[in-house]
């Protein structure tokens, strides 16, 4: 079941190995949309495979800051690209969307496009440094995530404060997939059907 309008984009987002495209990916399956996420977007445009790991330090080499605005902005130009081609679209983003500034560009994108809705995905970094564990021992593993990385990360993100509560879900991934969809799928239809309207960006 399409939970909410037609015309919708779901944005998961949240700090490395939280969950989101574990989330995301059978999200995206139930609704029947298209996925699209950042690390094999960001592999597409430097000519690299799916499973071709990149060792590079932060802010180096295709995680510079200027690859990373190429990454965000074709993952945007893709999402506009479906969304003007199909009455019936769904899109459903999963990207790290870690500053507040990098949020209100994607909403100032699609405003004009769907109904846009952000899942802000966390989970305890225990589990964090499990899950990266067991994805460097994954030779299908996509992203390349690291422990350093998330540290980084947890001292610059920025928590979705400019979002009003009719656009984001927060969600603690450390449960089972067949919970987490049902909690989501509930939420959806809440804020969905919500009377929220949407802040100014």
């Amino acid at each position: 079941m399409n939970a909410g309008p037609r015309k919708t984009a779901y944005v998961f987002f949240g700090m490395v190995a939280t969950g989101k495209s574990y989330l995301a990916r059978a999200w995206a399956e139930r609704q029947g949309g298209l996925y699209l996420n950042s690390d094999i977007v960001r592999k597409e445009l430097a000519g690299m495979g799916r499973q071709d790991r990149s060792r590079v330090p932060w802010n180096e080499g295709i995680y510079t800051p200027g690859f990373t605005r190429r990454t965000y902005d074709e993952l945007l130009r893709r999402t506009q690209e479906c969304l003007a081609g199909d009455s019936h679209a769904c899109v459903v983003l999963d990207a790290s969307y870690q500053s507040q500034g990098e949020r209100n560009r994607l909403r100032r994108g699609l405003a004009a496009h769907c109904r846009l809705l952000f899942v802000h995905c966390t989970c305890p970094a225990a589990t964090v440094k499990k899950r990266l564990i067991a994805r460097a021992a994954d030779p299908h593993a996509v992203s390349d995530g690291r422990w350093e990385i998330y540290l980084h990360q947890r001292e610059h993100f920025m928590p979705p404060d400019e979002l009003e509560p009719g656009q984001v879900v927060s969600i603690d991934t450390d449960r089972p997939l067949s919970v987490l969809l049902a909690e989501l799928e509930q939420a959806v239809q809440e804020k969905m059907n919500g009377a929220h309207a949407a802040k100014p960006v």
